[in-house]
């Protein structure tokens, strides 16, 4: 069965796959970059045996796929930036196949600023990626298995929110930044309740786990060695470094008023439910 580690783009999903690889898939804890390919992402073109002409095509295949990757009836770590729902008809998932998932979620405001490095968006695109409910992305080229469909960051966020045929965890990723510790133990707890493993929580496996994956070491770790998720920018001529400012990003050094009151005003609702505002 799947659990989900899903969050709308640049919203510290890599931070919370980079923990749970080092976790799960390690015997002291110990973290390396060529652990995240036991987390892979979904969906992708490595899970699809032909070429995808469109959206439909590929969406079409997204549970069939999964009910391939769940016969082995092993637990399946994925991580998505996929709304949850059906796109043109088909379900991006289903309890089927899935056990639970992680949702980490992010102040609006910053997950614009971020876009926009990651991306290399001018502010205005980053934020019409933001507010625009039909979006969708995927890869340069023209084969569509790499298709996510986003829809706005709050869609996003209430479509995996508000799910009831299984279960699932919230986390904001502005706790992470002092309280580390207490979220990735209520994970790991979490997990393995979903999968009724009975174990509580390895500390000396998870004490290394959370020192090899704080921030400033993936950071450092990527200027020394690179980092395979980083986006090519064709403007800059070099890749554009994945981890970034982290919790230091503060939208109030980047955006306009105009910006701010138009994501405030567009995600009122969501972002008090948050405690964002």
């Amino acid at each position: 069965m799947i659990i989900w580690l899903s969050s709308y783009p640049k919203s510290g999903n890599t931070y919370l796959r980079s923990f749970l690889s080092a976790y799960y898939y390690t015997n002291d804890g110990s973290f390396n970059s060529d652990l995240l390919k036991f987390i892979e992402q979904f969906p992708d073109k490595q899970f699809f045996q032909s070429f995808m002409k469109t959206k439909k095509e590929a969406s079409e295949k997204w549970l069939p796929l999964q009910r391939k990757i769940v016969k082995s009836n092993k637990i399946k770590f994925l991580k998505t930036h996929s709304a949850y729902g059906s796109y043109d008809g088909s379900p991006f998932t289903s309890s089927e196949v899935t056990i639970g998932g992680i949702y980490i979620v992010r102040d609006p405001r910053n997950v614009v600023c971020s876009l926009m490095n990651h991306f290399s968006l001018s502010k205005k695109d980053a934020l019409s990626m933001l507010l625009d409910e039909n979006r969708g992305i995927k890869s340069k080229e023209n084969n569509f298995a790499t298709y996510t469909f986003l829809s706005s960051w709050s869609n996003h966020f209430k479509s995996w929110a508000n799910i009831k045929s299984f279960k699932t965890k919230l986390i904001k990723y502005e706790d992470l930044q002092d309280n580390a510790e207490e979220i990735f133990k209520n994970t790991i707890l979490f997990i393995n309740n979903l999968i009724n493993n009975g174990q509580g929580i390895d500390y000396q496996k998870f004490n290394k786990a959370l020192d090899t994956t704080k921030f400033k070491i993936l950071k450092k770790r990527e200027n020394e060695g690179g980092f395979l998720e980083a986006m090519f920018s064709e403007e800059k001529g070099r890749k554009i470094p994945f981890f970034n400012l982290g919790f230091e990003n503060n939208w109030k050094n980047n955006l306009s008023n105009e910006a701010v009151k138009e994501i405030e005003y567009r995600f009122e609702k969501e972002m008090k439910e948050l405690n964002y505002l």
